[in-house]
């Protein structure tokens, strides 16, 4: 069986261990590094960046109070990026040793399709080769969108990519996108001394999350001096003289915001452009691949998984289809749940959830209970001198099975796991409660807020 496979981020990289772990000849094209947007300018940059952030920030707010006395705490712009290419250096060489150890085959180059057993390979310096395939899984990813925008094209105004790279840190920056994005490149700059502003079209930074989850973040933004303008639209990008404005529009009438920088950060959309799709008949939705539930396109022998089929862009979700896609080609039976999606977002406080909120167990006629545990209360919070945040549960009313779990604070993106595995285990919120929970830990928050929803917290003061 030969499997070609063309790009090597968390979707396409993964597929092809599965594959050849399941016996299949594996070929995987990119024409990159290995690792995809994720490795090398998504995930892991990023969050080196808000480690050192969460790090400074830390030393300047909390050091006296736990012991340390710090005289003088700056950042080194320069040897953060260097920490931060050598992380990035060390995940990509370790893919491509998975890659060795697997009899995984990579060809560096860009592929389209030339029909539906062969894959047209382009190298940088023009040379070409055909692969040939059984069953071919696109992954090819997404880009950060770019919003046809009066003045988008002025030097200044950057995507994603160019703020992990900048060759210094800016004085300021208007950020256009409160989403993840948005959002983790505030928490970034803001704690590095630029001054920041949020503009967002929609009414609460961070929208896809539980609101009361996202609170905790806003306030904290808003108290460290990050400006948020909610429900504005951008209207255009002009010049200054030294400076880039933002002009914007929003029923309090129009401002305008100058910076240094102006962030994009309004979502990313599918890179399946000049790959043969259209020629080779392949069904697609605004650029995104339409598949079926087991990544399989209206080819029956070409799947397509991660961001490019246009569903929930995160790496883990790829992840999963990748192992969907070829245990369905390999006829294994995939049975993954993805309803068990964690959202996470890596500011300071930490946000992560999974399952329903407690907005859209209501809009699905849910007779709902909600549970809510405060961080400030936790001993191991407190001993890390990091109390905001809540964990909130979202359970159906009758049955008591949990529908949702949402949090915000320390650790939120490690402990979400354990709400992933009780929606996929249909666990009810008596069944967290008997479960017992080591002391002390973040986590023995989660068994409070369980205790909240029937109002018995033993810990919250009545």
């Amino acid at each position: 069986m030969k499997i070609a496979i063309l790009g090597g981020g968390p979707g396409g990289y993964v597929a092809a261990i599965r594959a050849a772990q399941l016996g299949a000849e594996v070929t995987v094209i990119e024409k990159e590094r290995l690792g995809g947007t994720c490795l090398n300018k998504g995930c892991i940059p990023t969050k080196v960046l808000l480690n050192t952030a969460e790090q400074l920030e830390t030393i300047k707010k909390d050091s006296r109070e736990i012991g340390i006395d710090v005289s003088d705490a700056a950042i080194n712009w320069k040897q953060l990026q260097k920490r931060k290419e050598k992380v990035v250096r060390k995940l990509v060489a370790g893919v491509e040793n998975l890659f060795k150890n697997n009899n995984v085959t990579k060809i560096s180059g860009e592929g389209s399709f030339i029909s539906k057993n062969q894959i047209l390979v382009k190298a940088a310096d023009g040379s070409t080769v055909t692969v040939d395939f059984d069953y071919a899984i696109i992954a090819t990813g997404s880009k950060p969108v770019i919003i046809p925008l009066p003045g988008v094209d002025l030097p200044g105004v950057i995507t994603s990519d160019e703020a992990l790279s900048l060759q210094e840190i800016p004085k300021s920056m208007v950020i256009i996108g409160g989403g993840v994005i948005g959002a983790e490149f505030a928490e970034v700059y803001g704690t590095l001394g630029c001054k920041v502003t949020i503009v967002e079209m929609l009414p609460d930074i961070v929208a896809n999350m539980d609101g009361d989850i996202v609170k905790p973040l806003r306030d904290k933004f808003i108290k460290s001096g990050i400006e948020i303008y909610t429900d504005t639209r951008v209207v255009s990008i002009s010049k200054s003289a030294e400076n880039l404005i933002v002009n914007t529009s929003s029923k309090n009438g129009d401002k305008s915001f100058e910076a240094e920088k102006v962030l994009l950060s309004i979502g990313r959309k599918p890179v399946t452009g000049n790959m043969g799709l259209e020629e080779l008949g392949i069904n697609t939705v605004k650029g995104a691949v339409s598949v079926n539930k087991f990544m399989q396109t209206n080819i029956e022998n070409i799947y397509a998984v991660g961001d490019c089929n246009g569903g929930v862009m995160l790496a883990h979700v790829a992840s999963a289809e990748g192992i969907v896609a070829v245990e369905s080609i390999m006829k294994k039976h995939p049975d993954i749940d993805f309803k068990t999606i964690p959202y996470c977002v890596y500011t300071h406080p930490e946000l992560a959830g999974v399952g329903l909120t407690e907005e859209q167990a209501r809009n699905k006629g849910y007779d709902i209970k909600t549970g809510v545990f405060p961080m400030y209360i936790n001993g191991k919070a407190m001993i890390e001198a990091q109390t905001e945040g809540i964990v909130k549960y979202v359970a159906d009313g009758t049955t008591g099975e949990i529908l949702g779990l949402h949090m915000s604070g320390l650790r939120a993106t490690d402990l979400i796991v354990e709400g992933a595995l009780a929606i996929r285990l249909e666990a009810t919120v008596e069944e967290i409660i008997s479960t017992i929970h080591a002391h002390p830990t973040v986590g023995e928050s989660l068994l409070e807020a369980a205790h909240a929803v029937y109002g018995n917290a033993i810990h919250i003061p009545k």
